[in-house]
């Protein structure tokens, strides 16, 4: 059975049914009696529509801006919170955590650990981060493995499980695992628990981001008897856990409020990145932000808007990257641009990873943002999204229902027929949009901030040191 931290009561279990509205005609009558279903007339030039096809991108990181103090967020979150913090620290003062991942930068997990390291070092819980090193075939390989968990097909063979314990073995010699706490994020390396045996009074976590509901048996099989050497497993919603030997534990992901994704922007700002990528302002504008990944869907998103576009003006950003430890990025986005057809109004955005502020912009000038994974471990685009009280459409699955609760904080979709539908409907009921917006801000706060992953980790911490008075 998962443990869970501080779950919300007001998610709990929550799992949308197939939304109604997909089943419904293509064309539709609102109640006011407006006909959201009439062909739409083109959109007239737009001077900027040129620059879509040489968006200006930063080609050089920004010099980097020092992560928040703790006392920074007190106006978001208030003075209590800040010291029940502070409070459920002092008891680890003196303790050393250690995080381990694949990547540096690109990705969710890269992004909370680059806020959370931080916040832990100044409540005095010494942390550090390392990641693993590998080869083209390792990432390959391992990429493999992201998809089987997911429930991909996939016939692991003697040749891949060699070439995965080799690999971990060669991290394992290179780092050194002298910490009392070490969480080791992801299947990646997973296998790095074998280095344990030296410092047997360490307590060891496995983190996992994925939605693990329906696992490759092989790749699960393979993984498992390593986990399982771990003292506790912690997952992103109820759903991923795993029947197993070991504690489970229920942590959601968080986003960081003042990092330079979420951070507050000031309008002209907003309009230059506008400006530099070809984008109207004047017209309706849906985005979505993540990988150029098959699981993403991006090719649906495409679909599911020129459905839409025949009977709502409106334009599609379609803004992302890669990550160093997904080798599959640029054969996407290929795939992207072959559906996409030159459309003038799609807008497709191969951006480097230390374009935060220009993807906090996007989202702001954003009408809509979309999210429609096929699987998804949890979805921190989503979290961006509903912070900035953009109404968000998502596909329902993995722990994307922990966030948008259906018609309350944005609208659950799946199929590419009902994400059009909603984009449709949403862009015609400003006010329902407006709504759901606002509400999944509030959502965010109580639930999803790094303030509030911070103080869960702390209490994961106190409960696996024995330090619980």
């Amino acid at each position: 059975m998962t443990k869970k931290l501080m779950e919300p009561e007001s998610v709990g279990a929550v799992q949308a049914n197939n939304d109604a509205n997909e089943l419904s005609p293509f064309i539709q009558t609102s109640p006011a009696g407006t006909d959201i279903g009439a062909a739409v007339a083109p959109a007239p030039a737009f001077p900027g529509r040129e620059r879509r096809k040489k968006p200006r991108i930063s080609e050089t990181p920004p010099a980097p801006v020092p992560p928040p103090k703790l006392d920074d967020y007190e106006p978001i979150i208030g003075k209590a919170a800040l010291d029940e913090i502070r409070f459920l620290a002092a008891s680890l003062h003196g303790k050393k955590v250690k995080m381990v991942n694949s990547t540096a930068v690109g990705g969710g997990v890269a992004e909370m650990l680059n806020r959370l390291v931080p916040l832990l070092g100044e409540v005095e819980v010494a942390t550090r981060w390392d990641v693993i090193t590998g080869g083209n075939d390792f990432f390959e390989l391992t990429k493999a493995f992201h998809n089987a968990l997911h429930g991909a097909e996939y016939h692991l063979t003697k040749e891949g499980r060699e070439l995965f314990l080799m690999y971990s073995e060669q991290n394992q010699q290179r780092m050194a695992f002298e910490e009392d706490l070490v969480v080791i994020h992801d299947p990646q390396p997973a296998a790095l628990v074998r280095a344990r045996g030296g410092n047997s009074h360490a307590r060891w976590v496995w983190r996992c981001h994925i939605d693990l509901s329906n696992p490759n048996p092989e790749v699960w099989g393979f993984l498992r008897p390593m986990v399982e050497q771990y003292d506790a497993a912690v997952f992103s919603s109820p759903s991923f856990a795993r029947q197993s030997s070991i504690p489970q534990y229920l942590i959601y992901p968080c986003i960081d409020p003042l990092s330079e994704k979420n951070k507050e922007l000031d309008d002209s700002y907003v309009q230059k990145v506008c400006d530099d990528f070809g984008i109207d302002r004047s017209r309706p504008i849906v985005t979505q932000i993540s990988r150029f990944d098959r699981l993403k869907d991006p090719v649906g998103v495409v679909q599911a808007f020129k459905l839409a576009k025949q009977y709502v003006d409106c334009q599609l950003v379609l803004a992302g990257g890669g990550a160093s430890d997904d080798p599959e990025g640029d054969i996407v986005l290929q795939e992207v641009k072959a559906v996409a057809q030159d459309d003038p109004d799609i807008i497709l955005l191969n951006l480097p990873p230390w374009c935060a502020l220009e993807v906090n912009a996007l989202q702001r000038a954003s009408t809509l943002i979309v999210q429609k994974s096929l699987r998804e471990g949890f979805g921190l685009t989503v979290t961006e999204a509903l912070w900035k009280g953009k109404p968000t459409i998502a596909g329902a699955v993995g722990g994307i229902p922990n966030q948008v609760i259906h018609k309350l904080t944005g609208a659950l979709v799946h199929s590419v027929e009902g994400c059009a539908y909603q984009i449709r409907y949403l862009l015609t009921h400003p006010e329902f949009a407006s709504q759901l917006g606002k509400n999944g801000r509030e959502h965010v706060k109580e639930n999803f901030l790094m303030t509030t992953n911070l103080r869960r980790w702390l209490l994961l911490f106190k409960i696996l040191s024995g330090t619980t008075a």
